[in-house]
């Protein structure tokens, strides 16, 4: 007897008719699955040397980013990362980790279900952030590959700037509270949507 795996729905799956009607210059896109990994390991060691080299990038300082087209590497903390790769790779990346580390010391651990990410786009990105974010986001401030843990009005989350002005940017949040911020994110964009009823 075979057992079908359980569908999968993200947690923002009811909200892409609602993300359709935002206005020009901002798009909201979920991004669902992802693979995400908890990295922890010490800055500049061996074993951060070792994973440097699978990921093919240099695990970034305090609020950075580092990004290659197949993994993008946050700076969570004092030697503490969160690796995001394409969907269904956490089995193999893992593997390739851990290998690599060997007997050095470092966890490496899934948490790809804990959050999932929005890509924001357009020029008004920035300027509805700034609504209930307290992060600058001037370019001066928070240059492309900055990386801020933060608040988006109640909840928590992390912001990666990925173009210049954040004019793209990901939002990832704690899947429990996405869609309390999508609800917000919708809510501080219909000032801009020509004042339609």
């Amino acid at each position: 007897m075979t057992v079908d795996a359980p569908a999968r729905f993200s947690p923002l799956a009811d909200w892409q008719e609602a993300f359709g009607r935002l206005p020009d210059g901002f798009q909201v896109r979920e991004l669902p699955y992802l693979t995400q990994l908890t990295l922890r390991v010490t800055a500049d060691s061996p074993a951060a040397k070792a994973v440097e080299s699978v990921l093919g990038l240099r695990l970034p300082s305090a609020s950075r980013a580092a990004m290659s087209d197949e993994v993008k590497a946050l700076w969570l903390g004092p030697d503490e990362w969160l690796l995001v790769a394409p969907a269904d790779t956490g089995d193999e990346l893992i593997g390739r980790l851990r290998s690599a580390i060997g007997e050095e010391f470092a966890t490496v651990t899934d948490v790809s279900a804990q959050r999932t990410v929005l890509s924001l786009r357009g020029g008004l990105t920035r300027e509805i952030l700034a609504q209930g974010c307290a992060i600058d986001l001037d370019p001066r401030v928070s240059p492309v590959g900055s990386c801020h843990t933060t608040l988006l009005a109640q909840t928590g989350i992390t912001l990666v700037v990925r173009a210049e002005a954040a004019t793209s940017a990901w939002l990832l949040v704690r899947s429990s509270f996405a869609p309390y911020a999508a609800a917000w994110l919708v809510d501080a964009a219909t000032e801009y949507t020509g004042g339609t009823e």
